[in-house]
């Protein structure tokens, strides 16, 4: 349904997962683990995965806060691009890499849901992709003491609202891991 012409493939979006980023993060073991499945899966079916690595003062390129988590590892032939903000389009050749790859749908994975999650999943609608959010494979740190919401609800709220999402001929839309298809339909 994306709106961009000729790109009938799917690919698997993994969003900061980052010793730093997802250090105290929510449920951090068990999204982890379904990323894992769904990189293997993705794999398995011969659909692209793009890694990203956030860098920021606190995220130093190099460092070991800026490495992505221990479980997960980028193939050799997989792209790894760094951001600088938290839409993964923008300041990036992500745009270019999923041309190059005929991708016109992403499912998309990782950390901060609050924050790059979501700024991701709506700078793809509105460049033209379809964008499913998996419900169990994104995470959060506690931003509480700040004023915002528990972990568990900015990850219920997000999925909540992205299972609704559509634009003009794109749609949002979540599943579980357990129901994750790569296929366009």
């Amino acid at each position: 349904m994306t709106t961009l012409q000729n790109r009938p493939n799917t690919a698997l979006l993994v969003l900061d997962l980052q010793n730093g980023v997802v250090e105290g993060a929510y449920e951090r073991d068990s999204v982890v683990a379904n990323v894992a499945t769904l990189v293997e899966r993705a794999r398995g079916e011969g659909v692209p995965v793009v890694w990203f690595q956030h860098s920021n003062e606190h995220l130093v390129k190099g460092g070991d806060a800026w490495q992505i988590v221990p479980e997960l590892v980028p193939g050799d032939a997989e792209p790894v691009l760094g951001k600088l903000y938290s839409d993964a389009f923008e300041g990036t050749s992500l745009e270019s890499v999923l041309a190059g790859l005929g991708v016109g749908r992403l499912v998309v994975v990782g950390a901060q849901t609050d924050e790059c999650v979501r700024s991701t999943l709506h700078g793809a609608i509105v460049r033209g992709y379809d964008a499913t959010l998996v419900s169990d494979a994104h995470t959060t740190e506690d931003q509480t003491e700040w004023g915002g919401p528990p972990p568990a609800v900015v990850i219920a709220h997000t999925n909540l609202y992205w299972t609704y999402h559509t634009a003009p001929g794109r749609k949002g839309g979540t599943a579980e891991t357990k129901n994750v298809s790569f296929d366009a339909s």
